[in-house]
């Protein structure tokens, strides 16, 4: 984050004065770049609560050893669907259905989430939970197999959100059909951006924790995303592809 420090004589930017010049107002700037506090991580993670039909597709997933997203970053997922106005989505990791109840929440409601997981088991326990929350069947196409086997196969330039939360070491290939599969303003989104603290460490230098690093670096310099690092749950890396006269 950039930090703004006004020199003497100068106004902050929030109206009030500087350090040096009276000593009227501190330097909000600086007291906000310093680190979030456990507390206020709670609050924001916990902001937009969940109801008995996630929690019951949590419980699943926690069943069956999925780690479903947390609720900051479905609510994170649920508001990018609903500003999008998303009629088509993929997600790339169904579990239990968690992430896609917080989409289909935020999508239109005649849009259509498709969604990919090479567990057909988890992917039955996913269509229990839409069930449950009375999302009609033809607005979740569950398709079991390899993410990359798949995504091939879907159209181009025909999806608003394309949400990944698969195979870690295969993050950068994702990166790589969402980019066909978007539509130009169209958004993609990678779970565990942050990797457990090990993506700012570069001492971490495991495959997952390496390939998600070098994701990071790939699209905060891609000349066509406007990216940015939520920092809800693990990590939500969004990007936003720009219209370019190639595609």
């Amino acid at each position: 984050m950039c930090r703004f420090f006004p020199g003497p004589g100068h106004a902050s930017r929030y109206g009030g004065a500087a350090p040096g010049s009276g000593g009227r107002r501190p330097n909000q700037e600086a007291t906000i770049t310093t680190p979030i506090k456990p507390a206020s991580w709670s609050y924001a993670e916990g902001f937009v609560a969940e109801d008995e039909v996630l929690a019951a597709a949590r419980a699943r997933a926690e069943e069956v050893g999925v780690v479903a997203i947390g609720s900051g970053g479905g609510a994170a997922l649920r508001f990018l669907a609903a500003v999008l106005d998303a009629r088509a989505v993929v997600e790339i990791g169904t579990g239990t259905g968690v992430s896609g109840l917080w989409l289909l929440r935020g999508m239109r409601s005649d849009g259509v989430l498709t969604t990919v997981d090479i567990e057909a088991e988890h992917q039955r326990l996913a269509r229990q939970s839409f069930s449950e929350a009375g999302i009609p069947a033809n607005r979740a196409r569950t398709i079991s197999g390899a993410a990359l086997d798949v995504l091939p196969r879907l159209t181009d330039g025909h999806y608003d959100l394309v949400f990944c939360d698969g195979d870690k070491a295969e993050y950068s290939a994702y990166l790589k059909e969402a980019l066909r599969l978007l539509r130009p303003g169209g958004v993609v989104a990678f779970d565990n951006a942050l990797w457990h603290d090990k993506v700012a460490d570069p001492a971490q230098r495991d495959e997952d924790t390496v390939s998600i690093r070098e994701l990071g670096n790939e699209i905060a310099e891609h000349p066509s995303l406007v990216a940015a690092l939520l920092p809800v749950g693990d990590g939500l890396l969004v990007a936003k592809k720009e219209w370019s006269p190639e595609g």
